[in-house]
């Protein structure tokens, strides 16, 4: 089971208690925008400009999920997390998700090398969609031929 860090867990315990019980929601002490800009302030060594502008009644939910899923131990380590939004980041083309990700997974390990095997990777991957789609391949037998596939190489290794 995951482990959350106290102010991070204890919040989010106090939301799942809330929507549990109908009606309570406004009796659950959640934290104060001030709270969470002192957690992020905490955890990042500032707060994000970006972060100024969502709502308070969001803010906290929403520092819950990046702190949980960008900077978090899940079941996927963090350089892999990251080398995934670089490949995705590749193909929205969103400049500040690239720029985000490309830093974040130098942060957690990545070489320069990797970087480019996962935007390869994206590239690769989409121009293969871009065929299937554009051939309108038969979903079913491209299903059937990935099972043939997978049985063989399987009963190789």
């Amino acid at each position: 089971m995951l482990s959350l860090p106290a102010p991070l867990g204890h919040s989010l315990a106090r939301r799942i208690a809330a929507s549990s019980c109908p009606g309570q929601g406004e009796d659950i002490m959640a934290m104060t925008r001030g709270e969470v800009e002192a957690d992020i302030k905490e955890t990042l060594g500032l707060v994000p400009h970006f972060f100024s502008r969502i709502p308070d009644s969001f803010l906290e939910p929403e520092w819950e999920i990046f702190k949980r899923m960008e900077l978090g131990e899940t079941l996927i380590p963090n350089k892999y997390k990251e080398l995934m939004g670089v490949a995705l980041h590749a193909e929205t083309k969103c400049h500040y998700c690239s720029l985000f990700h490309t830093e974040a997974a130098k942060l957690f390990g990545a070489t320069d090398e990797e970087i480019q095997e996962a935007v390869h990777y994206a590239k690769t991957s989409l121009g293969w969609s871009a065929y299937l789609n554009g051939i309108r391949e038969d979903y079913d037998g491209f299903a059937a031929e990935l099972v043939q596939i997978g049985e063989y190489m399987s009963a190789r290794s």
